[in-house]
């Protein structure tokens, strides 16, 4: 299982998504550009220590993390789709977040297999990427039995 983030805005996210990853012993991918400049010191100062253990690999954009990664692609989306509660997870499944600001793209939405919506309660909008990151990957590592020791 991995964790991808597509063109993320901000470095705490991106940071916070490095912490879960690396803490979850899950690859992380982030798809460019991103919102903010990447530089060692940014991503020291968001991801903290952890920035040194995650195993984080930047694609330059949507067409090289595709042909990186042809697998089966979930996407999580406020635009419906699958609650999660239904949703079912695969070992190789690469969990996909959009970007704060505008979600993902058409094209992204049409290429995941499978979309899937957190439940969350009525008149609120969306969670922040990093703590939605977290249910997602959660659920997904609960389901197949990858949670680390």
């Amino acid at each position: 299982m991995r964790l991808a983030l597509f063109q993320p805005d901000q470095a705490g996210n991106v940071g916070a998504a490095m912490r879960l990853a690396a803490c979850l012993n899950v690859p992380l991918d982030v798809i460019e550009p991103c919102g903010f400049p990447w530089g060692e010191r940014a991503m020291r100062r968001a991801g903290m220590d952890y920035a040194e253990i995650a195993n984080v690999t930047r694609h330059a954009d949507w067409a090289a993390f595709e042909a990186a990664l042809p697998g089966r692609h979930v996407l999580f989306t406020t635009a419906g789709g699958l609650r999660l509660p239904e949703a079912r997870f695969e070992a190789g499944d690469t969990l996909l977040f959009g970007s704060e600001s505008k979600g993902a793209p058409v094209e992204v939405h049409e290429r995941a297999e499978l979309r899937v919506r957190i439940p969350q309660a009525a008149g609120t909008r969306s969670l922040n990427l990093a703590v939605a990151a977290g249910i997602g990957l959660a659920e997904g590592l609960r389901q197949t039995g990858l949670w680390v020791e």
